[in-house]
């Protein structure tokens, strides 16, 4: 595969914006995307297991506008690359061969549309109606992450598929366009709210329309604002937040995933002699939601390295005793 610099000239579907964007005082930044991708390539971004995700799904969107979107979008990979062994493609094809493989691809996009509806038409669930258009639909994703490095590493390079390559490039220059905030401990990283400090230096919150709200109406909405990415939703008011918070932690199955991406900085290191020790080697010392210290002695709460997660804070965040049995009554 030869992709060269004037590759990422190219006019895409593919979008990558920073959406929250915070620096602790010991220097480390926590960042949040909100993208939209290929769904053919989402395997190799699911892969990058530092980096925290929620994204649209396809059990949720109704048949109608998904199909209404896929031929919209018209969605074809960015690259025909030729075939040869191994994973890397060849050269582009050129010419009369890449108009076809372009107008064969496109071809099979309206026979899946056409299946999907008669299948919806019968009756069938949208979870699989939907299926028939993946190949040939975006996929939104809302990630954060406090390490970037690798995943630049793995997806900015030319052996990478050309998809998942123009999507880390476009995250890199965003990440390098972006200023991120200098966040004390105490003070959250939310994504989707609007954050700033009054003239006593207090942190305060507002909603979408610039209304100061509470920390606790704030971390719910950026909860919830978090988690209807998969509801290709737009907007979102504090009434809505309060139901979405309450279904994601108070289900039978809890759901925590769309609290990964709201944290705190951990607070500094204190080891004077004689007073209570915090944030030290010792776990008894740590800050609750703290879940381990890496090789380098930096303290951190799942995936996010000098941050706290909101998910972490959770009671149950996680299940540790699966009963099967029990589970299995569920099932008439």
């Amino acid at each position: 595969m030869s992709l060269d610099k004037s590759f990422f000239t190219r006019n895409t579907n593919i979008t990558a914006k920073v959406i929250c964007d915070s620096i602790s005082e010991q220097g480390v930044r926590l960042t949040t995307f909100e993208i939209e991708y290929p769904r053919i390539v989402m395997s190799e971004f699911n892969t990058m297991r530092a980096i925290s995700k929620n994204s649209s799904s396809s059990r949720a969107i109704p048949v109608s506008k998904m199909l209404e979107h896929t031929k919209n979008i018209n969605l074809k990979p960015i690259y025909f690359g030729s075939k040869k062994s191994g994973m890397q493609a060849g050269d582009e094809l050129v010419g009369e061969d890449l108009q076809y493989a372009k107008s064969t691809w496109e071809s099979a996009l309206h026979s899946m549309v056409h299946s999907a509806k008669i299948l919806d038409e019968c009756g069938v669930a949208k979870e699989v109606c939907n299926r028939l258009v993946e190949p040939f639909q975006l996929v939104k994703v809302v990630c954060t992450a406090t390490d970037w490095e690798n995943f630049f590493n793995l997806r900015l390079h030319p052996d990478a598929d050309p998809n998942i390559c123009m999507l880390a490039y476009k995250m890199y220059q965003a990440m390098q366009e972006s200023k991120p905030f200098k966040l004390k401990a105490g003070e959250w990283h939310l994504p989707y709210v609007t954050a700033g400090w009054n003239g006593k230096g207090e942190m305060r919150y507002a909603d979408e329309d610039f209304n100061f709200i509470s920390l606790e109406q704030a971390i719910k909405l950026s909860a919830a604002s978090c988690a209807s990415v998969s509801y290709r939703t737009e907007g979102m008011t504090l009434e809505k937040a309060d139901k979405i918070f309450d279904m994601l932690i108070k289900a039978e199955v809890i759901h925590s995933s769309p609290f990964e991406h709201l944290a705190t900085p951990v607070k500094p290191k204190f080891n004077e002699l004689g007073k209570v020790r915090v944030n030290c080697s010792e776990p008894q010392s740590w800050e609750e939601g703290i879940t381990h210290i890496n090789k380098q002695g930096e303290l951190c709460s799942g995936n996010l390295r000098g941050f706290i997660q909101y998910r972490h804070l959770l009671p149950n965040n996680t299940n540790w005793k699966f009963d099967y049995n029990e589970r299995m009554k569920l099932f008439k």
